[in-house]
């Protein structure tokens, strides 16, 4: 008996996959953010077994799909084959039959009888070749029937495949905000809410009229080097000792290196009080928190183009982001000192 199997109750289990996340709320940590991260984790492997599986399902029902292609191409060529020589062998039974029943036929023949024997044979061949074909024929229908069947399981399964690819992405990209919003939330927790940061405000540096900020180049001596900086850079230099962070500071560098070291728009303040080492924790590491969370309460007034610390860089546009720059030592991860660019 003919059966087509439909394998398709592969994505039952993306019912609740896509469910509303719980809101990822501030510390105390852990909290939420990261609960809600591996809720999400689990959700997308969940997501990721099921779309494999759908796969799979779909690979074997398009391997059987051209099974029956191929079996239905074999019948037909059968089929047709037998259907000439049967249709010779009745045409042959018939003139022997009727129409060529004459005098010259009869010649041909020992004996009538030996004609009369003659014309039965190829009757009962025919017969039995007409037998055969439609039994041949009804395999073929049955085969029609079993392709058209995996057929329409195929092009479901490619529906659902895409629709599960979707809720696999969407679950893919809610993770990533969850990440994101946890990073940004230990960040916060890190940075912006440093109890020990001075209340001292900045003096602002000079600007436009429209408020605009001037263009200024490298013409200031920098006290931290031999080389110079822009007066809007001293400035900012002079405001961050003047708030109270007198640790190792080192601004300007020799032309050559990238960003803004070499146009005496940069400084780099050592977390450490013995200077620039390796990552910084304890004090070291508050102080270096401190420092960045001034220097962003008072980016408006000194010009902050941007401050890293800590695998973090904050910008006015994006806030505080992870910073990707880092190759894992303390220097370019930025976790022995905090980093200030200047317009």
């Amino acid at each position: 008996m003919w059966r087509t199997p439909w394998i398709l109750a592969v994505i039952c289990a993306l019912a609740i996959l896509l469910t509303p996340a719980a809101a990822i709320a501030a510390p105390p940590s852990p909290g939420p953010a990261e609960e809600g991260s591996a809720e999400l984790t689990q959700r997308l492997d969940a997501a990721n077994r099921a779309y494999i599986d759908a796969q799979n399902a779909l690979g074997a029902s398009r391997q059987r799909q051209a099974a029956y292609a191929a079996q239905q191409a074999d019948l037909e060529s059968r089929y047709n084959a037998m259907l000439a020589d049967t249709q010779k062998i009745s045409i042959t039974a018939y003139q022997m039959g009727g129409g060529l029943r004459d005098a010259a036929a009869l010649l041909d023949s020992p004996t009538p009888g030996v004609f009369a024997d003659r014309v039965s044979l190829l009757e009962l061949i025919a017969r039995r070749q007409g037998e055969r074909l439609r039994e041949l024929s009804g395999v073929r229908d049955r085969l029609d029937a079993a392709r058209a069947a995996v057929d329409a399981e195929v092009a479901k399964q490619q529906e659902q495949l895409a629709v599960m690819a979707k809720q696999k992405a969407e679950v893919e990209a809610a993770l990533a905000t969850a990440r994101m919003r946890e990073a940004q939330r230990l960040l916060d927790a890190a940075t912006t809410t440093s109890a020990g940061t001075p209340n001292v405000v900045a003096e602002p540096a000079p600007r436009h009229p429209d408020g605009s900020w001037p263009a200024e180049t490298c013409g200031a001596p920098d006290p931290t080097t031999k080389g110079c900086l822009t007066p809007r850079a001293l400035h900012a230099l002079q405001q961050v000792r003047r708030a109270g962070f007198g640790r190792f500071v080192s601004c300007w560098r020799p032309p050559g290196e990238p960003y803004e070291h070499p146009k005496g728009r940069a400084c780099d303040f050592a977390a450490d009080p013995k200077g620039f080492g390796g990552v910084a924790d304890g004090t070291s590491k508050e102080y270096g928190t401190q420092l960045a969370t001034w220097l962003v309460r008072n980016a408006e007034r000194l010009g902050v183009m941007y401050v890293i610390w800590f695998r973090q860089i904050w910008t006015p546009a994006a806030g505080w982001h992870t910073y990707e720059s880092g190759k894992g030592d303390p220097s370019s991860d930025h976790t022995n000192h905090v980093h200030m660019s200047i317009y």
